[in-house]
C-alpha cells in the first residue's frame, strides 16, 4: 500500500466531504471542517488535479495491487465524484449574483449603467486565473504604497493603499476592513482579488488593520474605521481618491465594522478628536458578514440598531454552508434594511460556500468581484448628485 498516496485521498475525501455537508458540532471538529473544506470547496481544481496525480503515479509505480491499495482508488474515485459537485455549485454562484442583482437593482439594471462607470457583469470568466493561479498575486498595473499611518495605535493603526500606476484623478473609493472576529486577521488577508480588480480599473483601494480584542473592545473598533474615512478625505487626493465616492467593504467581523460606520456617519460620540469629519459613505459591501449585537452588548452594537430610511445602498453576499456566521443572520439583517431603508439593498446567497470565500481566486468569488464591480457600477450611474443650496432671500 502507497503510504503517501492514501493519506493524500484522506484528506482530499475528508476536505471534500466537509465542502460538502460542512459539520458544526462539536466545535473542535467543526474548526477542522471548516478550514479544510473551505480550501477544498474553493480550490476543487487543485484538488482534483492533485488526487489524479498521486493516482496516476501509483499505477505507473505499480503500486495498485493489493485489495486495500484498490479500496483506495475506488475512494479517490468517489472522491472525484464530490469534487465534480462542489465545482458545480461554484459555478452557480454566478447565477445566484446575477440573480441578487436583477432583483435587487431591477430586469434591466445594466441599462442604466453609464460607460464611464463599472462595466457590469464580465462574459469571459478567468478560468486560466483560477486553475493555475487561485492565490491572489497584485496586477502589474497595481501600485501599493504600504503601512501608512492613520493612527496612534502602531501597526494597527496602518492602512494600505492600492491605485493604477496611471494615478487617475477623482477616483472612486473602496475602503475594506478584514475579518477576524475582532481578535485577529490582517489588511493584506481577505478580498484581495476584489482590491485588485477595482484598483486596476482606476479606483483607489483602502485596506486597513484596527485595533482589536483584548487590547479594546466596541466601540474603538469602530472609531478606528470612521478614522479611516476621515484619513481619506484628508488625504486621498494625494493618491488620485475623489471622497465623495467612497464605498465602506468588509469581510466577516469587517462587515459588522463597515455597516456600523455606514449607519452612524458624523456621529460626535464615535469621532472623538474628530468630530466636523465627514464619515458619511456611498454605498456598502458586506461579505460572509456578521450583522448581529457585539459580544454580549445590548441592540446599540449591532447595525439593525441603527438603520434609518436614509441608509446607503447595501450589497450582502453570503453562503448557504456558512458555519461561523449562519446564513439566517445575514437573511435577517437584509430584511431589516429593506423594511427600513428606502435604498436599495441587494442580496446574494451563495450555493455551497462557507464562512471566508474571498481568500481565493476562485470560481465563486470570481462572480462575486464581478458582482461587486457592477452593483458599484450601477450606484455611481444613478446615484443623485445633491442640488447646491438655494440663496436664502432676506
Amino acid at each position: 500500500m502507497p503510504v503517501g498516496y492514501l493519506w493524500t485521498v484522506v484528506f482530499i475525501a475528508a476536505g471534500t466531504l466537509f465542502a460538502l455537508a460542512p459539520v458544526r458540532r462539536p466545535r473542535p471538529l467543526a474548526a477542522v471542517s471548516f478550514r479544510i473544506g473551505l480550501v477544498i470547496g474553493e480550490l476543487p481544481f487543485v484538488a482534483l488535479a492533485w488526487i489524479l496525480l498521486w493516482t496516476a503515479v501509483a499505477f505507473a509505480q505499480e503500486d495498485i495491487h493489493a485489495p486495500a491499495s484498490w479500496a483506495t482508488v475506488a475512494s479517490a474515485a468517489v472522491t472525484a465524484a464530490g469534487l465534480a459537485v462542489v465545482v458545480t455549485r461554484g459555478w452557480r454562484g454566478r447565477a445566484a449574483v446575477e440573480r441578487a442583482l436583477a432583483e435587487g437593482l431591477g430586469p434591466d439594471w445594466r441599462k442604466a449603467i453609464t460607460p464611464d462607470t463599472a462595466a457590469g457583469l464580465r462574459r469571459r470568466r478567468p478560468l486560466a486565473r483560477i486553475l493555475l493561479r487561485p492565490f491572489a498575486g497584485r496586477p502589474r498595473g497595481v501600485v501599493r504604497v504600504a503601512n501608512l499611518p492613520y493612527g496612534t495605535a502602531g501597526r494597527r493603526h496602518r492602512i494600505d493603499v492600492y491605485h493604477h500606476h496611471s494615478r487617475p484623478t477623482n477616483a472612486p473609493v473602496l475602503i475594506h476592513l478584514h475579518g477576524g472576529g475582532y481578535h485577529g486577521g490582517r489588511k493584506s488577508k481577505h478580498s484581495m482579488p476584489l482590491l485588485y480588480r477595482l484598483a486596476s480599473l482606476g479606483w483607489v483601494c483602502v485596506s486597513a488593520n484596527y485595533r482589536l480584542r483584548p487590547d479594546v473592545e466596541h466601540p474603538e473598533h469602530l472609531i478606528d474605521a470612521k478614522r479611516v474615512i476621515a484619513w481619506v478625505h484628508e488625504h486621498g487626493d494625494a493618491y488620485g481618491a475623489d471622497p465623495a465616492t467612497l464605498f465602506m467593504a468588509g469581510s466577516s467581523a469587517g462587515g459588522h465594522l463597515a455597516a456600523l460606520a455606514a449607519l452612524t456617519p458624523g456621529d460626535p460620540a464615535l469621532q472623538p478628536g474628530f468630530e466636523a469629519a465627514d464619515t458619511s459613505v456611498t454605498a456598502v459591501i458586506g461579505l460572509n458578514g456578521y450583522y448581529g449585537p457585539y459580544y454580549g452588548r445590548g441592540p446599540e452594537s449591532s447595525p439593525s440598531t441603527h438603520i434609518t430610511a436614509d441608509a446607503p445602498p447595501f450589497l450582502l453576499v453570503h453562503g448557504d454552508r456558512d458555519t461561523e456566521v449562519p446564513v439566517a443572520i445575514a437573511r435577517r439583517f437584509a430584511a431589516d434594511l429593506r423594511g427600513a431603508s428606502v435604498a436599495t439593498v441587494v442580496y446574494a446567497e451563495l450555493p455551497g460556500a462557507q464562512h471566508a470565500f474571498d481568500l481565493f481566486h476562485s470560481l465563486r468569488f470570481e462572480a462575486v468581484v464581478d458582482g461587486v464591480e457592477a452593483f458599484a457600477g450601477w450606484v455611481l450611474s444613478t446615484r443623485r448628485v445633491p442640488e447646491p443650496p438655494r440663496p436664502t432671500i432676506s
